[in-house]
């Protein structure tokens, strides 16, 4: 018997499927995959997932596997030499948002620890377990969201936060048939 799906999980395409099915909605605290996520999610703004989902390995490359600490030292050479990659989504306003998002990390890190600490303590290291019905946003998006622009990141308004705490099992939201949704 096959096993049932989140309806937005693209059965055509065998990528998507094996990110439906090994990480989106499982509990992460991977600081590398936790960063890189952050950034994609931001890149999928006005764009599907599943555009960026097939770009990610170019991205992982083209952004030197995620190192902030490399990225933070990007210059205008660099972002000009983004801008001419085809593998990634080229916009300058989401290349740009990386690189001062990676800046903004590094601090967050000397702050907080990292992303793991800081956005695990947002639910007191719990995950939280939805009626599988998707909304947008939150409370919980909101205050987050609002809490990263005060430090500085970019492209992490309520609805891209939202989706990287599902990405990243913050938020467990499988629809409420799925046989990947577990039990609270």
């Amino acid at each position: 018997m096959q096993k049932q799906r989140c309806r937005w999980a693209n059965p055509a395409n065998p990528l998507y499927l094996r990110y439906h099915d090994e990480e989106w909605g499982v509990p992460c605290h991977d600081e590398l995959r936790l960063f890189e996520m952050l950034n994609l999610e931001g890149a999928q703004a006005g764009l599907s997932w599943e555009t960026v989902l097939n770009k990610r390995e170019a991205y992982r490359v083209a952004f030197d596997g995620w190192n902030a600490e490399l990225i933070a030292e990007y210059d205008a050479a660099k972002v000009e030499a983004l801008m001419q990659n085809a593998g990634i989504i080229r916009n300058r306003r989401k290349i740009e948002a990386t690189i001062s998002n990676a800046r903004c990390y590094l601090q967050l890190k000397q702050e907080t620890g990292g992303l793991d600490a800081y956005l695990w303590r947002w639910t007191n290291g719990k995950t939280i377990h939805t009626d599988g019905v998707h909304v947008a946003t939150s409370p919980l998006s909101d205050q987050i969201s609002k809490d990263l622009k005060k430090r500085g990141f970019k492209f992490v308004g309520s609805t891209i936060i939202y989706a990287y705490l599902q990405a990243t099992g913050i938020i467990c939201d499988h629809d409420a048939d799925c046989d990947w949704r577990t039990p609270a």
